[in-house]
């Protein structure tokens, strides 16, 4: 099951789980004008592509909850 994670690893951003947010195969989590303006759609961690995060409907949220663990590596999203 997707972790959800809450913000953007670029910006910080915070992305709850209906945010438009942009994932990797390994869940590296960014918001669209980082995904798209700084990355080009590539993840700066393995260099895989940046795909739409599926949403998780609101009534599944309550017993798959959204990660609250935040991941921010600004130093990777340097322009």
């Amino acid at each position: 099951m997707l972790e959800l994670r809450p913000n953007c690893e670029c910006c910080n951003t915070d992305l709850p789980p209906a945010a438009d947010a942009r994932i990797c195969s390994f869940e590296c989590t960014f918001c669209v004008p980082c995904a798209e303006d700084k990355l080009s759609g590539i993840c700066p961690n393995c260099g895989g592509e940046l795909v739409a995060r599926p949403r998780r409907p609101a009534n599944k949220l309550a017993n798959n909850p959204a990660s609250t663990t935040r991941v921010f590596k600004p130093e990777g999203c340097a322009s």
